[in-house]
């Protein structure tokens, strides 16, 4: 046998034995072996429940597609046993890169571990997984999306600077509500510690519901009746169900709800006052740069970050992504500019001599 058809029955035998490593399985028995045909990346969502998160994998599936890399896309509903074996599934068919979006922040440690074990890395999106070693992470500044809440409500008091407050905060489970917090506290303090701000109420919002934020208000005009200025609200969500049980008690448009996450009703409710501010993320851009760092991961090329996060054990390299504080003002200049929203969507409910001019 000449040494060229050696060379070449070795480069072969190589190729399917990397074939082979790279597409193994993560489970107990070690036996699951799958050749892999094609590229493919891992995305393992919380949930498919709010309209963002539909933009988040619309926006990462389109990308990566347009790079030649398809996408395998698992929701959990909400459920820490359901995602762990959505990772599985997803390990299993061989994915390259995993993108996680944890329900749990402590509990999807888990995940990032069985990735680990079968060799494949882990992208840690939007909500950072803790207490384990994600090989990165892509984020909005959480920080400073509550310094921008807190900012907004204290500047914008009856009596700026000066008020009683109802708080409410994201799910226990996510780290990012820890980081809003964090981020409001930083701002309200000074003011809470001086007795100039009072934090009438305050709760957290499991899993996020509206329906949740809605009882945590009601609970506060149980207690307080109509003695409090401002709901900070963690999102859109909350903001909402805030919304109505102010509405059941005449209070809409009177008492300032804060929000983030510029979701359609959060614009309209913010265009029609009833809601005062949202927090504008630029979803496409996350996700853009997440979808560019998993194609590079799973094409095996580096990926540069800029930052870092710690998430309990270890310092996370980290793209992070500016936010903007969203108003009826700049409503135009942003999501409506940006095509996040449509113009006629955001202004469905505003009769046309209180639109402002079509951009």
């Amino acid at each position: 046998m000449g040494i060229r058809n050696l060379l070449m029955i070795l480069s072969l035998a190589i190729s399917i034995c990397i074939g082979l490593v790279l597409a193994r399985g993560g489970n107990s028995t070690g036996a699951n072996y799958i050749m892999v045909k094609e590229l493919s990346i891992g995305l393992s969502m919380d949930s498919l429940k709010e309209a963002r998160w539909q933009v988040d994998r619309d926006v990462i599936v389109a990308r990566c597609k347009e790079q030649g890399i398809r996408v395998q896309v698992q929701a959990a509903n909400s459920d820490d046993a359901q995602q762990i074996r959505d990772v599985e599934s997803l390990l299993t068919s061989g994915v390259r890169v995993l993108i996680l979006i944890p329900h749990d922040a402590v509990a999807m440690a888990k995940a990032v571990d069985m990735a680990h074990k079968v060799g494949v890395p882990v992208i840690s999106y939007d909500r950072m997984v803790r207490d384990c070693e994600p090989d990165m992470a892509v984020l909005f500044d959480n920080v400073r999306v509550g310094e921008l809440q807190a900012r907004f409500l204290v500047d914008h008091l009856p009596t700026p600077g000066k008020g009683k407050i109802v708080r409410i905060y994201g799910a226990k489970t996510d780290n990012n509500s820890r980081q809003f917090k964090e981020g409001q506290d930083h701002i309200l303090e000074p003011y809470i510690r001086s007795g100039d701000i009072q934090v009438v109420h305050e709760d957290w919002a499991e899993d996020w519901k509206p329906e949740n934020a809605k009882k945590i208000v009601n609970a506060a005009i149980t207690r307080l009746g109509h003695g409090f200025d401002a709901v900070l609200a963690s999102n859109d969500g909350t903001a909402g169900g805030a919304i109505q049980a102010l509405t059941e008690e005449g209070l809409a448009g009177k008492v300032m709800v804060t929000g983030q996450d510029a979701e359609l009703a959060a614009c309209q409710r913010i265009v029609d006052g009833t809601q005062t501010m949202s927090v504008y993320k630029p979803l496409s851009e996350l996700a853009t740069d997440a979808a560019d760092a998993a194609v590079r991961m799973a094409s095996g090329r580096p990926v540069i970050t800029r930052d870092v996060v710690n998430n309990g054990k270890i310092d996370v390299p980290t793209i992070l992504v500016n936010v903007v504080a969203l108003t009826r003002d700049n409503m135009l200049q942003t999501v409506v500019h940006d095509g996040f929203h449509g113009y006629d969507d955001v202004y469905r409910g505003v009769s046309a001599d209180r639109r402002p001019p079509r951009p």
